[in-house]
């Protein structure tokens, strides 16, 4: 189970501050517990809950191998971001949200693997033979692809789920994760629509203490959930082991090894030629013949 939130950390990170009154979204009306000075605070019970929520079903897909795709490429969120999906060993994205991320993957892919090219190409001293000028338009285009892709080298398949801080900036990842029915799980202020999250955390979204707080929590139940899954592959492979012992093998029994005596072959000979193997046909004829005679 993920750890339990508590309720005063949340204020003192400043989650329950959502936007100005005038800017509010009314999809968002569940979620506000009151307004102050032109602000609406936000529910941090609610919001606790929800996190709460989110985190379980978080373990459970990093749980099934699955990777959780971190979305934020907002000033005050970025490095967060960036630090806690690296301690979660998961992909994230922090700088341009590059247009097709998801619902054109397999180009996307491929300029990843151009990246890898330009890597091998480097160690295998292919890279020396390039003019000046070549050299340095590959470095250029290597370390345009490192910025926009690096984080995501790793992400061979779609991702299980997205992670997404201010979904109002991100909308373009939230419409192509809705396209291919990717689960949504995103940190939603007082000016966003909850409807297109679908597991909504309410909370504070442009503090860098509120998304720290909330994003170290979600981190934290992924890294629980590759834990758990670490434990049940080990526990498998040592059933597995135990079964694969071979039982000691049972000494034959003496009857079993043919003699090798002169006499005793004989005398298995003689013993053969006074029983007489009946053929498949005469057994089916001497059932008919007993059955006409009943």
């Amino acid at each position: 189970m993920a750890n339990k939130v508590e309720v005063k950390e949340l204020l003192d990170a400043g989650v329950h501050f959502g936007h100005l009154t005038r800017r509010w979204n009314p999809n968002m009306a569940p979620y506000i517990y009151m307004e102050r000075n032109g602000i609406h605070i936000i529910n941090l019970y609610k919001s606790a809950a929800k996190m709460q929520e989110a985190g379980e079903a978080l373990k459970k897909i990093a749980a099934s191998g699955r990777k959780i795709l971190f979305v934020a490429t907002k000033k005050q969120a970025k490095e967060i971001v960036a630090e806690q999906a690296e301690k979660a060993n998961m992909p994230y994205i922090t700088e341009r949200w590059p247009g097709g991320m998801l619902t054109n993957f397999v180009t996307i892919r491929k300029a990843v693997k151009k990246m890898a090219s330009i890597d091998r190409m480097k160690k295998d001293g292919t890279f020396n033979t390039l003019s000046k000028k070549e050299r340095l338009q590959v470095d250029r285009l290597r370390a345009k692809l490192d910025k926009n892709l690096g984080s995501i080298a790793d992400m061979t398949r779609l991702p299980g789920a997205l992670f997404v801080v201010d979904i109002t900036r991100e909308h373009i990842a939230i419409k192509e994760a809705q396209k291919l029915n990717i689960p949504i799980f995103a940190m939603v202020d007082t000016n966003s629509d909850p409807r297109e999250v679908d597991y909504v955390i309410p909370a504070n979204d442009d503090a860098s203490k509120s998304i720290d707080k909330v994003v170290s929590y979600v981190s934290e139940s992924i890294v629980e959930g590759l834990s758990d899954r670490k434990s049940n592959k080990d526990s498998k492979k040592e059933d597995k082991e135990s079964k694969s012992e071979k039982a000691p093998k049972m000494p034959k029994a003496e009857g079993e090894v043919p003699s090798k005596d002169a006499s005793d072959k004989k005398a298995m000979k003689e013993a053969k030629k006074d029983v007489k193997l009946e053929s498949k046909q005469e057994t089916l004829e001497k059932a008919t013949s007993s059955n006409e005679e009943e």
